[in-house]
């Protein structure tokens, strides 16, 4: 738990996905089920795919992209649990894989590692969600413990729609 008594503190690692600009809808369903958040996003979904200044301001706390020197203060408390939304092929794979070489990733291997909990939403394409290594990465994560929401392609209805991402799912994975 964290330093504010009786809130767990969840970390959110958001990916460069196009629903990523929707994440301040799985903050605020967090924040309703009492827990504090901090925000680690990929250098790519840094990029334009969510408004990270919005999403600091609705969690209190920095986004964060980058690895921290040694001498600097740590941002955020030790997870309760972790939610990874949207999950890419690239996250997936190269987590499965223990390839630590982002903030993201690193603090997914290590989370893995200390057996805290974790929840993904899968953001994939399927023709990546078909390819070998990604159905094998998710495999080795599941054996790991990860827990993993239903695939979301967001690919058009008949009608021209697209589903909605199902943020609060992660949540009840947990």
């Amino acid at each position: 738990m964290t330093e504010q008594a009786g809130k767990r503190f969840l970390y959110v690692v958001v990916c460069a996905a196009g629903v990523a600009a929707g994440v301040s809808k799985l903050i605020g369903a967090a924040q309703e089920r009492d827990w504090e958040v901090g925000v680690i996003a990929t250098l790519v979904a840094m990029g334009g795919f969510f408004d990270s200044a919005a999403v600091g301001a609705q969690t209190g706390r920095p986004v964060r992209s980058a690895w921290r020197t040694p001498a600097d203060p740590r941002p955020f408390p030790p997870p309760d649990a972790v939610v990874v939304a949207p999950a890419t092929f690239n996250t997936v794979n190269k987590w499965a894989a223990g390839i630590a070489d982002t903030l993201a990733l690193g603090t997914l291997c290590e989370a893995a590692g200390l057996g805290i909990p974790i929840a993904v939403l899968p953001c994939v394409a399927d023709a990546l969600a078909a390819h070998p290594a990604y159905r094998d990465s998710l495999a080795r994560l599941r054996a790991m413990g990860v827990r993993f929401g239903d695939p979301y392609t967001g690919e058009a209805r008949p009608d021209g729609a697209r589903p909605d991402f199902a943020w609060e799912r992660a949540l009840d994975l947990l």
